[in-house]
Order: structure tokens, then C-alpha cells, then sequence
């Protein structure tokens, strides 16, 4: 009888991504994937190791999948990912009952691995971080009409609040090549929506043909016929020029939204982060996007409470958040990372006072995107199925200002029935919070 394999993935869609890749590996070997990974003889945790809140709910994860071991319901718990290969020796030592720890660089021999440990071995094993593999056969794990391109891995910009660099090393480009032929295999097979990842999607192609490509590469995914949408997350405020916001402009395919990490506007708070640039940069920056892409969606990322982010250089932060005016943006309370210079300063922001500024930008922007989304009632909107909600008797689905699992959806009611991943207008009725409701024939 074929071993039956669950998975469990946490944190980001590039982590997913390598997910994706496991699995298609263990499918391949004769491995049954099961969705239940409660019921699973083997249960694998890919997990998240970038700031504090991510870290315990993988470890969570994995002591719960332990109990299940205890009494007898799984056979092997395998732990891979970034807390795994931040955290290797500890790891190791704080939970004996994981039989399997793999870092990021020996996501290879993830079968092997499974093999041994079934005949009773322990097996940890962190190759260099350069040999996670970047391609190959993937299972898709979200609704199958989308997937996350990552065309990169790592990152060289070194912020002093984020650990990235040490867990998953040097930026390294994709070949464009192989991210073309990617998209057309997942184009293929029934992918209408691609989202372009990377820890840095615009820094795309430095190290590989001495300049940024990701104009290119767009160009070239927007020339594969079965594609709809084209999204680009993760694009660093730096490398945004006049070439990309120009095809974003023009091409159809690629939606009219560009995710952009600002983290804060202080200029002295974003040069102790290793960033660059200062409010009136910034300001400028957003003002030259909107005027290249009219009626573009922008979304950011703010910290709050940085260390020795004083009050004034808050409130900074809130003036512009509420000019700025941004339609999408998520604030996050600094967490203080190890072995991060951030980390390690001694004038670290009062925990409690961190969480009250998020909270407090996340009031503003909830006020801003009211009003934004009350200017869409009694127009029509493009919108993408992904499911039906029994409960509330309506469809549910996503415009092409909304990224899959991070920004909001529409509900909508129709009068026949509709197909995952079916494309079709639907007109807004009404606000609610973050979310539309609406109607379509």
C-alpha cells in the first residue's frame, strides 16, 4: 500500500512555491499526497522563520503533529523550511520527536529522507542554501486557476530588521528562459492568473544579465495566450523605472497593481533600516507611478515602532499614510529578530506601544479604503470565481485589485451557475469593510 503524504506550508507564496516542488518530487516517487495531513502516515511542516509570530505558529504546528505521533496516528514528521534552516541544531535538540529536518538546501533529498526514517533513522540534513531548488514539476496548492512565478531566490538588500539574507542567502535570478516556459506549462494546464514573486521581483536579472529584466520578462509572459492577469509582488522601491511602469501601463494582461514594501517615510528611521530614501522621496515616487499608470492599485507594507522610532517620526509615518492615500497596506509591529542589527540595538520600542502604532495606521487605512471602495458602489468590475458560499447563498471571487490570500473579495449573488476560475463583470452594490457586495446577471 502507497505511504500517504500530508503537507502543511506556512508563511509566504515563495514558500509555497518550494512546497509545490516537494511535493510533485514525492508524488513522482510513488508517495500518495492527502490534503488531511491529520490522517497522513507522514506529515511534513514547511515552515516560516521570519519574524516572531511566524515562528510560533510553526512550532505549534509541529508539537501538534507530535501528540498525533504520541498516540500513534502518524509515523514521521518531517520539518523543512526556513525556521528549519534558521534554527538547524536547535531544532534538532527541541524536538526530538521530528524524525526528518531538512534546510532549504536539501529539499532534494526530501524522498530519501522519507525512505530512511520509515525504516526507524533520524536524518537532518542543511546542504547550502544555493542548492534549493528553484524548478521543476509542481503541484498546485491553492485554487487551480492561479499560481505564484517566483523567478528569484534570497536577497541582497540587507535591511537591518529582516533575516532573510541568512536564511535563504544571496539573491540568485531565474533564467528568463525557464520562467517563460514555467508560465507556459501553467498556462497549459489551466492557469489564467500569474503572480511574479521574488524577496525583490524589480532587482530581477542583475546578476544574471547585468541589468534589471523584469520589464523584459513581462513582456514575454504577456505574450502567452491563455494568461488573463499578470500581478507583480514584491517590487522594491528602488529599481521601479519609466520602462516598467510604461508596460504596466500599456499591456493588458498585466494588471494595473504594484505591491511595494515602503516599510516607513522617516528618512533617518529607513537609513537605520539600510533603505533609502525619505518622505518627500517617496512622495514623489507614488506621484510618478499614479501619473505613468492612471488608476493604479498600490499596495505597501509599514513597520511600526522600529527601534528608536520616537513619536515624531510616528506621527510622520500616519501623516503620510493618510496623504498617500495607498489602496491597499498592511502594518506590521516590529519584531525583533536575532542576530539582525536591529535586533540587537538597545533603544528597542516598548512591545505594547509597537502593536497600539500599527494598530493605529491600520485604523487610518481602514478609513481610506471605506471611502475608496464607496466610490466603486453602482459601477462594474471584472471579477474572478473562487468558490461559493453556501452559507450566505452568494459567490465570492477577487477584481484585479485584489492579490490572492492578502487583500479583500467581492461577494456577489447570480442567477445561474458559475465555474472556479470563470471571469465575468460584476456590478458593486454595496461595502462591507474590507469587502464588495454585488450582482451579476
Amino acid at each position: 500500500m502507497a505511504i500517504k503524504v500530508g503537507m502543511v506550508s506556512l508563511g509566504c507564496s515563495k514558500n509555497q512555491v518550494d512546497a509545490e516542488i516537494i511535493l510533485a518530487k514525492l508524488r513522482e516517487r510513488g508517495y500518495q499526497i492527502h490534503t488531511d495531513s491529520g490522517t497522513c502516515d507522514v506529515v511534513i511542516v514547511n515552515t516560516c522563520g521570519f519574524i516572531e509570530s511566524a515562528k510560533q505558529e510553526s512550532i505549534e504546528n509541529i508539537l501538534e503533529f507530535c501528540t498525533l505521533k504520541k498516540e500513534g496516528r502518524i509515523k514521521v514528521i518531517v520539518v523543512t523550511g526556513c525556521l528549519a534552516e534558521r534554527y538547524q541544531q536547535e531544532m534538532a535538540k527541541e524536538i526530538p520527536e521530528a524524525d526528518v529536518i531538512l534546510g532549504i538546501g536539501s529539499n532534494d533529498e526530501i524522498c530519501d529522507a522519507i525512505e530512511k526514517a520509515l525504516n526507524g533513522e533520524k536524518v537532518y540534513s542543511f546542504g547550502p542554501k544555493e542548492n534549493l531548488p528553484l524548478e521543476g514539476e509542481r503541484i498546485i496548492s491553492n485554487l487551480p486557476f492561479f499560481a505564484y512565478l517566483k523567478i528569484a531566490e534570497g536577497c541582497d538588500n540587507r535591511c537591518t530588521y529582516c533575516a532573510i539574507p541568512m536564511i535563504r542567502g544571496r539573491y540568485r535570478s531565474r533564467e528568463m528562459d525557464n520562467i517563460v516556459a514555467e508560465a507556459q506549462h501553467l498556462a497549459d494546464h489551466g492557469v489564467t492568473e500569474i503572480n511574479v514573486i521574488a524577496q525583490d521581483t524589480t532587482r530581477y536579472g542583475m546578476d544574471l544579465y547585468g541589468k534589471p529584466m523584469l520589464a523584459e520578462l513581462l513582456r514575454r509572459l504577456a505574450k502567452i495566450e491563455n494568461l488573463h492577469w499578470i500581478r507583480v509582488l514584491y517590487t522594491y522601491p528602488d529599481y521601479i523605472n519609466d520602462e516598467l511602469l510604461e508596460l504596466i501601463a500599456s499591456e493588458e494582461k498585466i494588471v494595473k497593481y504594484l505591491d511595494i514594501p515602503l516599510q516607513h517615510c522617516n528618512g533617518k528611521v529607513l537609513r537605520e533600516m539600510n533603505r533609502r530614501g525619505d518622505r518627500a522621496s517617496l512622495t514623489a515616487l507614488i506621484g510618478r507611478i499614479r501619473e505613468k499608470v492612471p488608476g493604479i492599485i498600490i499596495r505597501t507594507t509599514m513597520i511600526a515602532g522600529f527601534p528608536g522610532e520616537t513619536e515624531e517620526e510616528f506621527t510622520e509615518l500616519c501623516e503620510f499614510v493618510q496623504e498617500m492615500k495607498f489602496e491597499r497596506l498592511g502594518c506590521f509591529p516590529y519584531s525583533a529578530e536575532e542576530n539582525t542589527p536591529a535586533g540587537e540595538r538597545e533603544d528597542q520600542v516598548d512591545p505594547e506601544v509597537r502593536y497600539r502604532r500599527a494598530e493605529l495606521i491600520m485604523e487610518i487605512q481602514m478609513e481610506i479604503m471605506a471611502q475608496q471602495n464607496e466610490q466603486l458602489v453602482d459601477t462594474d468590475v471584472e471579477v474572478v470565481v473562487e468558490g461559493y458560499d453556501r452559507y450566505a447563498s452568494s459567490y465570492f471571487g477577487r477584481t484585479a485589485a485584489d492579490a490572492p490570500d492578502i487583500d479583500g473579495k467581492i461577494f456577489f449573488m447570480c442567477g445561474h451557475k458559475l465555474a472556479i476560475g470563470q471571469y465575468l463583470p460584476v456590478h458593486v452594490d454595496d461595502v462591507l469593510d474590507y469587502d464588495l457586495i454585488g450582482s451579476a446577471e
